[in-house]
């Protein structure tokens, strides 16, 4: 009778270690909670692309992006972006062209200095997400919507805290939003490529 005591002694304390080591795991293996992040400006830009004639690619890029980033890994609706772009930023690698669209036929920067996006969903798809939100531009609000990838895992940065990195897509019509109106689509496409390279710091 000892002995059968003891063994369903044993049996029960197995029992247990076993319970608390899988739960352990699994509280391991979980994903994170939602975190905030804080947009990098000197790692964060966001570049552009249009037509020019229809046939050559001219590129440029606006800097000094700022904003915050919500990110829920296991329900990714309650996440959440807004940002703030420098449109006095503006660099084609041409000063004559980047005078011009600084000026009140395109971005009219000294009336309307920045860019603004502010999402109102988050959904994932597949293995990236699409970020609706509403994107300011010229004093012109319209909807756009983003292809991004998920933020990277969380890994240490140079500074010692957690950094992370997305990248976003997207392609508005610049007529929509009263930019360069006086030049047609032949000129100058009506289609503006943009892409958003992200680099984040935990707060």
């Amino acid at each position: 009778m000892k002995f059968v005591s003891s063994s369903l002694l044993a049996a029960a304390l197995l029992l247990s270690a076993t319970f608390s080591s899988s739960r352990s795991a699994l509280a391991q293996s979980a994903p994170a909670p939602s975190t905030t992040w804080t947009l990098d400006s000197n790692h964060t830009q966001s570049n552009f692309v249009v037509k020019h004639l229809t046939i050559t690619n001219v590129r440029g890029a606006i800097s000094n992006v700022k904003g915050t980033v919500v990110w829920d890994p296991r329900n990714p609706s309650k996440s959440s972006v807004e940002a703030v772009l420098d449109a006095t930023t503006i660099d084609t690698q041409s000063a004559y062209r980047d005078k011009d669209l600084k000026g009140a036929d395109w971005f009219n920067v000294e009336k309307y200095p920045t860019l603004t996006f502010k999402s109102t969903s988050v959904q994932r798809v597949g293995k990236g997400l699409k970020i609706a939100g509403t994107l300011s531009m010229a004093g012109v609000t319209r909807p756009v919507v983003l292809d991004a990838t998920e933020p990277t895992a969380p890994q240490k940065g140079m500074q010692g805290g957690l950094v992370s990195a997305l990248e976003a897509k997207t392609t508005v019509k610049r007529s929509e939003f009263n930019i360069g109106s006086k030049y047609p689509n032949a000129v100058v496409s009506d289609d503006i490529q943009i892409t958003i390279d992200v680099e984040m710091d935990q707060k």
